[in-house]
């Protein structure tokens, strides 16, 4: 990070000097032709040619190139300023989005600190007991399937951090989808798990007199991004409660809403719901790794869309998202 903070020559410094010199010249010219002028003779090689001009215009001379010097310093003056407020400008925002990523890996060094220890933790004592010499069969069986079940939250745990990773970064390829589809397939998965059971599951697309337009994208990243938001809405539902999956033709481009009847989300979480790893304490009560969200957030903006999330606290969320129509065919 010394780019950012360490020394540095501010930019165009040699221009600046060229400038300047550059703007004293109509000056010097000015003076140059009112003392020549005022000599009476103009030197032109080796000749020279008597020039006979009034005081006045010769003064006239002089003042006009020491205008035209003056105004050139005025505006490389403020040009400077210009450049230099941009420049510190440009710095302090450099310095302050390093500011921000350094907090932002602060955050997530501890909430994966904190989602690592507790199974490492379990582990820990799941191989203390089973290694135990007074352990019975059942104790030691009982053991090795708490650290199983441990080192399959690890992986998930790991591999969600991955799948966020590459869709950020890796390339991807785009066709047109159908986003109907995509939603059925979403609320049939869902609906299908054990814990939707005693959960209301609606979907409402448009079907006449048009549907809803396809968008241009990744289909499987499209369809994972949708399962994760109904799933997340079902998971946060207790039995008896509705989820509504919504979608509607907006401003250009398709929305997306999934509204839930759950425990809702403090105001002061709700920020940070997006973030890796977040989990509010409202929540800990419901198994999960908090990187649902932060996958939906990662793969809508690849699509070049935004996300959003409205909630209060014991009546429910709803969670927008909004994705760019692609153009008819």
């Amino acid at each position: 990070m010394g780019d950012v903070t360490g020394p540095r020559a501010r930019p165009g410094s040699t221009r600046a000097v060229v400038a300047a010199v550059l703007a004293v010249v109509p000056a010097l010219v000015g003076l140059a032709a009112w003392t020549l002028w005022r000599a009476g003779r103009l030197g032109g090689g080796a000749e020279f040619v008597e020039v006979r001009l009034g005081a006045q215009t010769q003064d006239w001379v002089l003042t006009l190139g020491v205008l035209v010097s003056v105004v050139a310093a005025v505006v490389l003056a403020l040009l400077a300023r210009v450049r230099r407020n941009r420049w510190r400008a440009e710095r302090e925002a450099v310095a302050a989005v390093a500011a921000g990523a350094a907090r932002d890996r602060q955050l997530l060094l501890g909430r994966l600190d904190h989602e690592l220890k507790n199974p490492l933790t379990a582990i820990r004592l799941a191989l203390a007991n089973a290694a135990a010499e007074d352990a019975s069969p059942d104790q030691r069986s009982r053991g090795l399937r708490s650290i199983e079940e441990q080192v399959l939250r690890l992986s998930r745990l790991t591999a969600d951090l991955r799948k966020i990773a590459d869709v950020q970064t890796n390339p991807l390829t785009f066709r047109r989808v159908d986003l109907t589809a995509l939603l059925e397939e979403a609320v049939e998965v869902v609906g299908e798990q054990p814990r939707a059971a005693g959960r209301r599951l609606d979907l409402d697309v448009p079907r006449a007199p048009w549907p809803l337009p396809a968008v241009d994208g990744d289909g499987d990243l499209l369809a994972l991004a949708l399962v994760n938001l109904v799933d997340n809405a079902v998971k946060y539902t207790p039995e008896g409660g509705n989820v509504e999956v919504r979608a509607r033709e907006d401003a250009g481009g398709v929305l997306v809403e999934v509204a839930d009847t759950g425990q809702g989300i403090p105001a002061e979480d709700l920020p940070h719901v997006w973030d890796e790893l977040f989990r509010s304490p409202s929540a800990r009560t419901v198994a999960g790794s908090g990187l649902g969200l932060p996958l939906v957030r990662a793969v809508v903006e690849r699509h070049g869309g935004t996300v959003a999330a409205d909630s209060r606290e014991g009546q429910g969320t709803v969670v927008r998202v909004h994705l760019p129509a692609a153009p008819p065919e």
